[in-house]
């Protein structure tokens, strides 16, 4: 069977994620490419135009002569893979113009081919030019305009700094299993397997890997030696601080990241994960298992405790609230083209909602974690001032050492101390 043109299947990844709203993670165009180099590249073209598609989008209306036709979405896109391949990709130039010129033809769209390859040949002789006009043009920060709006709103001096921590590629993190061994025999599996590995200082069981790999080529991974999770996600089960023991409840627990971790540190805990879908919640149980841990899980709706709760206490919850996800721009570049001010309203409504509802089944003298991988102030600190103001017994003691303060919580912003942007507030609930 002959491999489908790996230009091609980007575009239709493309258009997975931004007609039918999907996420880089349940994108199914990938899996036609059997080839692995392939595959990489058309991830790596994907990720690339989604991470710069402001940007390419300027440069296309600067070299288009007439302006397309707005259903024509697939030749636009088609200009942006070419544009990116040009601009930010070592492909050949020869190949990039001819090879995505050639696959306007297979959309069965001949009058673009000889657009695309105009454009692209007009982009090679006027580059510099260009260039010098898109660095002073808002677009070279590659955000939709409410977001730069929100960030420079919130992030007055920080903003620039975060659009631009947001285009760069993220590292990846492995979090080493110490059940089944320590940090530094982990590091020593993986540098025996080629990689160049460093650790961070304020995880102790962070490990970043270079080059970046698909998890089936990192050693120990299937049998749940080491799991992909960013160092400021794994603040989350240490903050916690579980004593032997304590029952405890992962209130929004998929994919099972944290889950995992919080088992992995105190493995005599009783852990209780929630998930409103049964098919995210499924991802829990497949990691858990991988990883050779068990936990109690169940499919409910955290928010409506009624419908699950057995009526004893936890002494420690964990809430690693639903938000926009503006933290992890780096790692998943779709986000913030698949997000909107109304989206932003719709997680701070449900985030009160979730701690409200949960507050009470936390046990006087017990902690609640609150966290999320948003840099956005309506959905960190301003809800939890909110949340203080309301509940009496509630006290906020940090965290410290790592980020900046909120105040209330603990901020960080994305690439600060080489981590992803997370926000985490530690809540003690007053003894009765």
């Amino acid at each position: 069977m002959k491999q489908p043109d790996a230009r091609l299947v980007a575009l239709n990844a493309l258009q997975e994620v931004l007609d039918r709203q999907r996420s880089l993670a349940e994108v199914s165009a990938f899996e036609r490419l059997t080839d692995a180099r392939e595959r990489a590249f058309a991830r790596r073209l994907v990720y690339g135009v989604l991470r710069w598609r402001g940007a390419l989008d300027w440069l296309a209306d600067a070299l288009l002569e007439r302006p397309l036709r707005r259903k024509e979405k697939a030749v636009r896109r088609l200009l942006h893979l070419g544009l990116f391949q040009l601009w930010r990709e070592d492909t050949a130039d020869h190949a990039a113009v001819h090879a995505t010129a050639e696959v306007a033809r297979r959309l069965r769209k001949p009058w673009a081919v000889g657009l695309v390859n105009a454009v692209l040949r007009r982009f090679q002789r006027e580059r510099d030019e260009l260039l010098e006009g898109l660095a002073r043009a808002p677009e070279r920060y590659a955000h939709p305009d409410w977001l730069l709006d929100a960030l420079r709103a919130d992030w007055p001096d920080d903003w620039r700094v975060i659009a631009d921590a947001n285009n760069r590629q993220a590292p990846l993190w492995l979090r080493n299993n110490r059940l089944q061994g320590t940090r530094e025999q982990g590091a020593e599996r993986l540098r025996q397997a080629g990689f160049k590995v460093r650790e961070h200082p304020l995880a102790p069981d962070a490990l970043a890997i270079e080059p970046a790999t698909a998890v089936e080529a990192i050693p120990g991974f299937d049998t749940g030696r080491f799991s992909v999770q960013d160092a400021a996600a794994q603040l989350a089960a240490r903050l916690l601080a579980v004593e032997p023991g304590q029952r405890v409840l992962d209130a929004c627990a998929a994919p099972g990241g944290k889950t995992g971790h919080l088992l992995e540190i105190a493995p005599g805990a009783e852990v209780v994960a929630l998930d409103l879908s049964a098919q995210r919640l499924a991802r829990v149980e497949e990691n858990l298992a991988r990883l050779r841990l068990e936990a109690t899980l169940l499919t409910a709706d955290a928010a409506e405790p009624d419908t699950w709760w057995d009526g004893r206490p936890f002494q420690r919850i964990l809430l690693d609230a639903p938000c926009t996800a503006t933290g992890v721009i780096r790692r998943h570049p779709e986000i913030r083209w698949l997000r909107d001010p109304d989206q932003v309203a719709q997680a701070v409504a449900l985030q009160s909602r979730l701690l409200e509802r949960l507050w009470p089944l936390l046990e006087a003298g017990g902690i609640l974690v609150y966290a999320t991988c948003s840099v956005l102030r309506r959905e960190n600190n301003e809800q939890l001032q909110a949340f203080l103001e309301a509940y009496s017994d509630a006290v906020c003691t940090g965290p410290e050492g790592f980020g900046r303060s909120g105040p209330p919580g603990r901020q960080l912003l994305p690439g600060e101390q080489d981590m992803d942007g997370f926000y985490y507030a530690l809540l003690h609930k007053r003894p009765a």
